[in-house]
């Protein structure tokens, strides 16, 4: 997350948290706009024919929610950050009604509490659910409805100190297991904002943060073989996966949260090919392979790897998604942008080209997302998933949502 966006976000997630906030009676800032598919219905941009339905918010206690995976047929995990504090988050499990009145509400139950800044929720090659705290990754296999986890470390002594702790988790072919390892600050400088002498002590040693890093598990047990850095230079890689398919298959991608100008435009987001070895530029270099402030001279830009696509500055990637082959969102990347700025607050598509690479402009599918007084707040989308029915869900951590794009019953036929 951007530097600016944890100073404001902290205080008011330690606030809510401290305080115990009494049930609302809608989402905060929301007001509900009819029906979608019978949820409350947001007014959010979306396509022709859809709607955005609220499925659940901070009255069925949601604090922090930073990602969502569909486990088992119509069981979702979500990730619950619960604040910026450690030890406040939480592993929850939702399922959506079937039946009742509506406008209807998500049920949850909580599987695991105390858990130190979670972030990462992928499922893995073994059918078992991976989750990236501060510290430690560890994995469960997928109890039956209300058992408990079984939780195995994987790897523990990460760094969970810094500007960026959290750590996002992806699969790729092999049982190679991608992990973010995100810089200690914004720029490489110290509490005083003042740069440290070059190299910048995070790149620096056998275990370098703004990294990121390759888990190789093999064996029938997935037994961790090897942990090693796989490209550096890479400030906070929070938006990240790996392609499943395709002429790209096994392609790491990884979307920059770049330094925290306090310009509008300036610098742009990346959308960076990560390749073993390579080094993307951070804190040296912004952009496409163009110099960093306070850096003008005294790094070859030329010699690190340039972005594969640039997004306007401050959109903020938080997570980053294929879509299913057999959804309306095949062939796309999906991108959870939640910068506060103008071109984010927004969840886009890019659909991949004949390289299996995304090209082009952005597919804008939950948009239009500014605040407006007394009908919404700003959209903070953290994390999307696409479930097995084909539908898109979103989770916003400052705004304590999760949001379902629907089709709409009420919209007029297209010709």
């Amino acid at each position: 997350m951007k530097t600016s966006a944890i100073r404001s976000s902290l205080a008011a997630f330690a606030f809510g948290c401290a305080l115990l906030l009494p049930v609302a009676v809608h989402a905060r800032g929301y007001t509900p706009q009819g029906l979608c598919g019978g949820y409350a219905r947001l007014d959010i941009g979306s396509p022709a024919g859809t709607c955005v339905a609220l499925l659940a918010d901070e009255a069925q206690g949601l604090r922090a929610p930073r990602r969502i995976l569909e486990v088992a047929p119509g069981r979702y995990w979500v990730v619950d950050m619960g604040s910026w504090e450690p030890r406040r988050g939480r592993l929850l499990e939702m399922v959506l009604p079937t039946e009742g009145s509506a406008p209807r509400r998500a049920r949850f139950s909580v599987l695991a509490e105390q858990l130190d800044r979670p972030l990462g929720l992928v499922a893995g090659p073994d059918g078992k659910i991976y989750v990236g705290e501060s510290g430690t990754i560890w994995r469960t296999p997928i109890p039956p409805p209300g058992g408990a986890l079984q939780r195995e470390t994987v790897l523990d002594g990460l760094p969970g100190d810094g500007t960026h702790p959290l750590k996002e988790l992806a699969f790729g072919p092999g049982g190679r297991l991608y992990v973010n390892v995100g810089s200690d600050s914004d720029a490489c400088r110290d509490a005083s904002s003042k740069q440290y002498a070059l190299p910048c002590p995070d790149l620096a040693g056998p275990k370098p943060r703004a990294t990121v890093y390759e888990a190789v598990l093999a064996g029938p047990d997935y037994k961790l073989q090897s942990f090693k850095p796989f490209a550096t230079g890479l400030r906070n890689s929070v938006a990240l996966t790996v392609l499943q398919d395709g002429p790209a298959r096994g392609t790491v991608l990884q979307g920059e949260n770049s330094i925290d100008y306090e310009d509008v435009g300036q610098p742009p987001e990346e959308l960076n090919r990560l390749q073993a070895g390579r080094d993307y530029g951070w804190p040296y270099c912004v952009g496409n392979r163009r110099p960093a402030r306070g850096y003008e001279n005294r790094h070859d830009c030329k010699a690190t790897e340039a972005p594969l696509m640039l997004w306007p500055a401050h959109v903020a990637p938080l997570q980053m998604i294929t879509g299913p082959a057999d959804s309306r969102f095949a062939g796309q990347l999906l991108v959870a942008w939640r910068g506060h700025q103008p071109p984010g607050h927004r969840v886009v598509g890019y659909k991949l080209d004949a390289r299996g690479l995304p090209s082009g402009k952005p597919i804008e599918w939950l948009a239009g997302w500014s605040p407006k007084p007394g009908m919404r707040p700003m959209g903070r989308p953290t994390g999307i998933t696409v479930d097995r029915q084909g539908r898109l869900l979103a989770v916003e951590d400052f705004n304590r949502t999760i949001l379902m794009l629907l089709p709409d019953a009420g919209a007029a036929p297209q010709k």
